[in-house]
């Protein structure tokens, strides 16, 4: 994945940003055993997943085209002969 820039865009770095932001909030209130706190935190990181997504369909995400998973190869490969 290095090689295809998975992840580096500011769509990306958003939605992982408000989700981590909400599993610490999460966290934090569930070690203080406020159940309330801890649904907030779980819809923080919701958000997160939103947020990301909106970003992505205005453009700010990766393009499907530059992925290499997505390109579809076209020619064949020739299958390998025994030389005599």
């Amino acid at each position: 994945m290095a090689g295809s820039s998975h992840g580096h865009t500011p769509a990306a770095w958003t939605g992982v940003t408000i989700a981590i932001i909400g599993f610490c909030v999460a966290g934090a209130f569930m070690v203080m055993a406020q159940p309330l706190g801890f649904w907030a935190g779980m819809v923080i990181v919701v958000l997160g997943g939103v947020v990301g997504a909106v970003m992505r369909s205005m453009g700010l995400g990766q393009p499907k085209e530059a992925h290499p998973v997505h390109q579809v190869a076209t020619a064949r490969p020739t299958p390998a002969t025994a030389e005599s």
